[in-house]
């Protein structure tokens, strides 16, 4: 049954993130993608794994963010770019997108914290 919950909403967590891609201009759907789902990761890290049924925390975490989020994409999108000649850009991609995406999830754990103390 936990591999239908993960593969349920790993589908869901796709298309999410094909939607961005295709509503934010290159790279930065990716980009926000990452951010986000590892800010949603933090609150549902803190949420999930106290209150809820484990079964729900392996639809949402593992199954939708899981598939929401992605850094082979991100590794794709860092590789054209540099294959474009734009390095700079591709350095600061990898910068912004790894530090972004770990304060949003410490980010998002203080919150849910906060919100749950």
């Amino acid at each position: 049954m936990s591999y239908l919950f993960v593969s349920m909403g790993g589908a869901i967590g796709a298309l999410l993130r094909f939607v961005v891609g295709q509503q934010v201009a290159f790279p930065f759907g990716t980009l926000s993608v990452n951010i986000l789902g590892s800010f949603l990761m933090g609150l549902g890290f803190v949420y999930l794994t106290s209150r809820v049924d484990g079964r729900l925390a392996l639809l949402l975490m593992t199954g939708v963010l899981g598939g929401f989020t992605t850094f082979s994409a991100f590794s794709l999108d860092v590789y054209r770019l540099y294959e474009a000649g734009r390095n700079i850009f591709a350095v600061g991609y990898v910068g912004v997108s790894v530090f972004g995406s770990l304060a949003a999830v410490i980010f998002g754990v203080l919150i849910m914290r906060a919100i749950m103390s």
